[in-house]
């Protein structure tokens, strides 16, 4: 393993959702290599990230984080939680005239609504043991607006909002609460929306540092943020996107 190590991780029980794939597969890797006991919540992965599905070591709980009885039956099954990193999402791109309600209520439950649920179903366990860490991936992409990802960006300014409610209502418990933000990161899943050299070329000129982001550097943040290292980090967002936004 290469980078930083803390000790504090070792042993701890780690909860990722959408942690098959992407940004969600390389924090389960990340923190499996501290040593915690790592489960990760996800549908089947399909797609470009297919090959990427259920990072090893770890524990893989199927779940469709749309409905609220199964993250709860989820949970049960998962017992107590020490870390919660809220990573599941889908930011399929819509224009205005496409979004449906039930397209709007669907999105927001992929995006938003499961993190207070997850957040929710962890909390009693936090508090038994004195504490925990809740972290919450947001994006940069609503604050650049970006085009054709209204709902999804309407859901990412709620994350934030969120983080700072919970951070407030459950820092009496020891439980911190915070957001990490990332730019564009490469996956195959990014690829699709930037799938040309001309495309990439855009990426790096945005940036003021010109390297692409890859899970690992948003995993890195993570395994600080949930580490005693960073016991009084909370109700804040950090970015990560090499200076973009």
């Amino acid at each position: 393993m290469t980078g930083a190590v803390y000790p504090s991780l070792a042993g701890r029980r780690v909860v990722v959702t959408g942690g098959g794939s992407g940004i969600g597969a390389g924090i389960v890797e990340a923190f499996a290599a501290q040593g915690s006991e790592v489960h990760f919540i996800d549908l089947p992965v399909v797609g470009p990230e297919a090959s990427a599905a259920a990072p090893q070591p770890s524990r893989y709980h199927r779940c469709d984080l749309r409905d609220p009885g199964a993250i709860a039956a989820c949970f049960d099954q998962i017992g107590a939680v020490d870390v919660l990193v809220n990573n599941a999402g889908n930011d399929d791109r819509h224009s205005l005239d496409e979004v449906t309600a039930a397209y709007f209520d669907d999105r927001i439950a992929v995006n938003l609504r499961h993190y207070l649920l997850c957040a929710r179903a962890v909390a009693p366990s936090m508090k038994d043991r004195g504490g925990g860490a809740i972290i919450n991936l947001g994006s940069i992409a609503w604050r650049l607006g970006l085009p054709q990802l209204s709902v999804y960006e309407a859901a990412k300014a709620g994350v934030e909002g969120m983080t700072r409610a919970l951070a407030r209502e459950l820092g009496p418990d020891g439980i911190r609460v915070t957001c990490i933000a990332p730019g564009n990161v490469k996956t195959p899943r990014q690829l699709q929306w930037y799938p040309t050299p001309e495309s990439e070329a855009e990426i790096l000129q945005a940036q003021a540092l010109k390297g692409r982001i890859e899970p690992r550097d948003v995993a890195a943040l993570a395994l600080f943020l949930a580490s005693d290292e960073a016991r009084f980090c909370t109700g804040h967002t950090y970015v990560v996107d090499a200076g973009w936004s």
